[in-house]
Order: structure tokens, then C-alpha cells, then sequence
């Protein structure tokens, strides 16, 4: 009974999270909430009235930013987990500063966060 217990909770764990990679622009993920939230209650078309590579462009990352998310071409966006934080702060620090981000990373992807692996600045 046991046995079965432990593969039923092996294999809903790991339909919960899958491993991966992405490619997109790297973001300051506290800007880019702030940005997605700062809508018009009364528009009914925010989706299409919003500049997405506006407000890529305006949380592009700086060497202060403690948290990031990546923002995939289709609009997508997902916030990277405390291992994948320091790795993007590193990239951002050696990489110099730069208009926007474009990276490739790799990892396991859970809840709208990914488990990062390594980070890159995409070729």
C-alpha cells in the first residue's frame, strides 16, 4: 500500500512540473507586474491598447534588480525562482548595461515559476 502511495504522489508531482527550456527577454519582474496591473478599469480592450515592448523596454533589468521574470515573444511571462534570481543578477552585472535582455534558460518549469538551471544571453 505504501508503494502505491508514493508512486500515485510521484506521478502527480511530476505532472505538476516539467522540465524545459525558454527563450524571451529578461525583465525586472516587480516593474513588470506593476507595468501589467496599471490598467484602466474602465477598458475593455487592454490587451490590445498595451505596448508589451514598451514595458519590456521600461523594466529592462539593472544591476540592483533582486527579482526577474521572462517575458516569451507571444506575451507569456514567468517569474524565476531564488537560484534563477542570482543567476540573472550575475548575467545582468557582467553583461554591462543594455536596452533589453534577450536569454535562453533552462530548467523545470512549476506554478508559473521556473526552477532555473543556467541562464544565458540567447545567440
Amino acid at each position: 500500500m505504501l508503494v502505491a502511495r508514493l508512486t500515485l504522489l510521484f506521478c502527480l508531482s511530476s505532472a505538476l512540473s516539467f522540465a524545459g527550456s525558454w527563450s524571451g527577454v529578461l525583465v525586472d519582474s516587480k516593474c513588470y507586474d506593476s507595468e501589467e496591473r496599471n490598467v484602466n478599469p474602465t477598458d475593455t480592450m487592454t490587451a490590445v491598447d498595451r505596448d508589451k515592448n514598451l514595458e519590456i523596454r521600461y523594466c529592462s533589468p539593472k544591476e540592483k534588480t533582486k527579482s526577474f521574470a521572462l517575458v516569451q515573444s507571444d506575451g507569456l511571462n514567468f517569474k524565476l525562482d531564488s537560484a534563477g534570481n542570482t543567476k540573472a543578477a550575475e548575467l545582468v552585472r557582467t553583461t554591462g548595461k543594455r536596452p533589453h535582455f534577450a536569454v535562453a534558460v533552462t530548467g523545470e518549469m512549476g506554478r508559473n515559476t521556473i526552477h532555473v538551471d543556467s541562464i544565458s544571453m540567447a545567440r
